[in-house]
């Protein structure tokens, strides 16, 4: 990083997620709820694309010649699937062992996809802009969500898309992502999340309408204990994703 002022980042959150290493891509790991989640974020995000580009009825990769650009990218959970979809992606995150854990496996698994060690404020000031632009498990770790909304959306093209995963704040998710999922279950260290810092679907959508995105969609994700699998659906009180898209000029 060029050492300017990144109003998005709380540097005890970059030095936790660094701290992972080799472990982002343990799927026994301290990642594993990740691991879990990610196959629906990124169904997810492939059929809001497909649909809002109307790439239905297109033959061969279905995010072929998008350019995403992926906040907060950690070690390419999220980037590394999109770029086998087709998609020119770039990942950019603030904390360096990441980057390079993003960029070790991609190698490994062959993925063509491009890392840097960026935050979104310093790509905002570059000329480049993407047809989308996600943050996945990143709105809930930022200073201040609003400003990181409105970053984002400078980065979008006209008609681009803003997709976004976090949690709301809410008794449940206090009680689940928490208290079950930090000291109970042990899926995460103690500390990963700060309850207070949790975005409501209220919250997001606001501050995308005044960064000049129209929200589309809004939809939770829910586990399912029995199976070990997350799924979509209509509940919104713990994990949500929402869609947002930047009108065209």
């Amino acid at each position: 990083m060029n050492g300017k002022p990144a109003p998005s980042v709380i540097s005890a959150e970059v030095a936790r997620f660094d701290a992972l290493g080799d472990g982002w891509w343990d799927r026994d790991g301290p990642q594993a709820p990740l691991h879990r989640l990610t196959p629906v974020r990124v169904a997810w995000a492939r059929d809001c694309a497909v649909r809002h580009f109307r790439r239905e009825a297109e033959a061969g990769p279905p995010l072929a010649g998008l350019e995403v650009l992926d906040v907060g990218c950690g070690a390419g959970l999220f980037a590394e699937p999109l770029a086998r979809l087709g998609a020119d992606v770039l990942g950019v995150d603030p904390a360096p062992a990441s980057i390079g854990v993003a960029r070790r496996h991609a190698e490994e698994t062959g993925a063509r996809l491009a890392y840097r060690v960026a935050t979104i404020e310093e790509i905002a000031e570059e000329p480049r802009r993407f047809d989308i632009v996600s943050a996945m498990e990143v709105v809930e770790h930022v200073v201040d969500p609003a400003e990181f909304i409105a970053a984002a959306a400078s980065l979008l093209k006209p008609g681009g898309l803003f997709l976004a995963s976090t949690l709301n704040r809410t008794l449940k998710s206090f009680a689940l992502a928490i208290v079950g999922a930090e000291y109970v279950l042990r899926w995460l260290a103690p500390g990963t999340h700060r309850w207070e810092q949790f975005v409501t679907p209220e919250e997001l959508s606001l501050a995308a309408r005044k960064a000049g995105l129209r929200v589309m969609e809004r939809q939770g994700v829910a586990y399912h204990p029995l199976r070990r699998s997350w799924r979509l659906s209509g509940d919104l009180s713990t994990n949500y994703l929402l869609a947002a898209k930047k009108p065209k000029k």
